[in-house]
């Protein structure tokens, strides 16, 4: 099998600067896209992001600022995108808050942050991304979810986390209906925990997190031009993890 090759492709990956995002999109520079690396905050990190992506292959790489939960700030960094690398043809939906406490215990506004920042931001950029993918007859998108989406499994700390997740992965089979004849195919790569995450349950399936290359393998299979009848798709990267009281 051909190795992957990008080139000539476009790729945004929201929340780039670092972890999860940063090493997506490091992976697709390795295979020839060019990649803005976007960033709400970060502004440094964003910039060491891109400077590595030029040095891992990338054609081009650029930083790209914006509140994804903001369709003007949306479409004021997707124009920014095009002037400097062309059209999106590859988005990955990484940002998405979460809130590890007890529902109860969390605020209105720490609700909406969440479905914000996941579901919100997932929609808003994915409605961007669209009209240029279906001009050029070609498109990758790639959301973001998490493991007990599919199974339907939550808790009661993190849980309008797991609710935002839900419905992102609702949005993808949606979407995915939708562009079946457009050339484009939309799915999600869902993990349990990260070796980059800030908080480490105790029982890690096969006896480690998963890796940040772990889920990039997965995002990459799903950009690539031999994957273009997968689309609908779930593919969660947790070990096999199953809560022990399910």
């Amino acid at each position: 099998m051909a190795a992957l090759d990008l080139t000539g492709r476009t790729a945004l990956v929201t929340g780039s600067a670092r972890g999860v995002g940063r090493g997506i999109a490091l992976s697709l520079a390795e295979a020839g896209a060019a990649v803005a690396v976007h960033y709400h905050s970060s502004e440094a990190e964003a910039t060491a992001t891109a400077a590595e992506a030029r040095e891992r292959g990338a054609p081009d790489a650029t930083t790209v600022q914006a509140d994804v939960t903001d369709r003007d700030d949306v479409d004021a960094a997707f124009e920014a995108i095009k002037a400097d690398l062309g059209t999106v043809d590859i988005l990955v939906n990484n940002v998405g808050d979460f809130e590890p406490t007890h529902w109860a215990e969390q605020s209105v506004d720490d609700w909406r942050r969440v479905y914000e920042t996941n579901l919100v931001g997932t929609m808003c950029c994915a409605r961007r991304a669209l009209p240029g993918m279906r001009e050029n007859g070609w498109g990758r998108i790639v959301n973001v979810g998490y493991a007990s989406a599919e199974k339907g499994l939550v808790a009661a700390k993190n849980f309008p986390y797991f609710a935002a997740k839900a419905g992102v992965l609702m949005f993808t089979r949606m979407l995915a209906a939708e562009t079946q004849d457009d050339g484009i195919t939309v799915n999600a790569v869902s993990p349990y925990v990260v070796e980059t995450s800030d908080e480490f349950p105790e029982d890690a399936p096969r006896g480690r997190w998963a890796t940040v290359d772990d889920l990039a393998h997965v995002v990459r299979f799903f950009c690539d031009d031999a994957s273009g009848y997968v689309s609908g798709e779930n593919v969660e990267v947790d070990g096999g993890w199953l809560p022990e009281d399910v």
